[in-house]
């Protein structure tokens, strides 16, 4: 709920995936969940169907995404699923198009400082190999969006908390399962300290083309 230019950061990503042509949206809501709930109800994005599964304790990131699953009681074959504070313009089309993955794609970018993130691991032919810690320099970090098949959600662990990130995907990766890396080079914007949420504004700003006015 940060303000950007005007509105709730949440927004910004609704209206980025409504120029996508997503027409559903579920939010994972936890700490102050009925402001965000709230803020959907009275000012909802035209087109747009957002609704809300509010955690009932701190689920982790995978957590998360197996409950709001459930209790979305949607069964799609594969399942957009990105961070709420982050954003990077990768065309969707393309990665919806690719299907070449069998258990699912990450969204991946090349950044000169790789330290606050940790670094993917890609082999030549496209399948992340690993996920690596936090180091210094250059190197191919998680954009935040993957695309999972439903099926493969619902194989999570029914573990609390429960990280995506360093559980699930290592799990899967470990287990033969094929993850490919949808590599971009597009803008991207992660609010998630107070230095990076100053430069939000004017990201916004200089890629209005981005998102839906509607």
């Amino acid at each position: 709920m940060a303000p950007v230019n005007g509105r709730p950061f949440i927004e910004w990503v609704v209206r980025w995936l409504k120029k996508g042509g997503i027409e559903h949206v579920v939010i994972s809501t936890g700490y102050r969940s009925e402001a965000l709930e709230q803020h959907f109800l009275n000012q909802p994005v035209s087109g747009v169907n957002v609704s809300c599964v509010r955690e009932p304790e701190p689920l982790g990131t995978g957590g998360a995404i197996r409950y709001a699953v459930e209790k979305s009681k949607l069964t799609p074959n594969r399942w957009l699923v990105m961070n709420g504070d982050s954003l990077i313009f990768a065309d969707i089309h393309s990665v919806f198009g690719d299907r070449r993955s069998i258990d699912g794609i990450i969204v991946t970018r090349e950044v000169p400082d790789a330290s606050r993130y940790g670094s993917v691991l890609v082999g030549s032919d496209g399948i992340i190999r690993s996920f690596s810690e936090k180091k210094g320099g250059g190197g191919m970090i998680n954009g935040g969006i993957y695309l999972l098949p439903h099926k493969l959600i619902e194989w999570f662990p029914p573990l609390t908390p429960l990280s995506l990130e360093k559980e699930v995907i290592p799990n899967v990766i470990a287990r033969g399962g094929r993850l490919l890396a949808y590599k971009t080079d597009a803008a991207f914007l992660d609010i998630g300290t107070p230095e990076s949420l100053l430069h939000a504004e004017r990201f916004v700003c200089n890629n209005m083309d981005q998102f839906d006015h509607a």
